[in-house]
């Protein structure tokens, strides 16, 4: 079975996604890698909450439909998602809060020219 690891470009159908996978190739001649991707459709049977941008490992099986013959077996990375964006707001308030006491004093003053 081959597997292929690769970034979801799209997880707008229902029970696929489009998978796009990058491979290194060698110039006959001129003896230079240079960057190759392909796109696939794969199946997303038993995995769940898939988002553009998740790296994701998928491996060969039957033909499920026309063009689509990879399954999503793994997820390796997430995209960060709402959520946690939103908890980072609090987290982001605490760092940025108002200066108090001495720190407010040392604040730096608009510059005149």
């Amino acid at each position: 079975m081959r597997t292929k690891k690769g970034t979801i470009t799209s997880a707008k159908m229902t029970g696929t996604v489009s998978v796009t996978v990058e491979s290194s190739v060698l110039h006959p001649i001129y003896k230079k890698r240079f960057k190759q991707s392909k796109k696939f459709l794969a199946d997303t049977t038993g995995v769940t909450d898939l988002v553009a941008g998740d790296t994701v490992i998928i491996t060969e099986c039957r033909p499920i439909s026309k063009n689509k013959y990879f399954r999503v077996t793994e997820v390796v990375e997430r995209v960060p998602r709402v959520s946690d964006i939103k908890d980072e707001a609090g987290i982001d308030k605490l760092i940025h809060r108002e200066k108090k006491g001495k720190d407010a004093k040392k604040e730096d003053s608009p510059v005149t020219k």
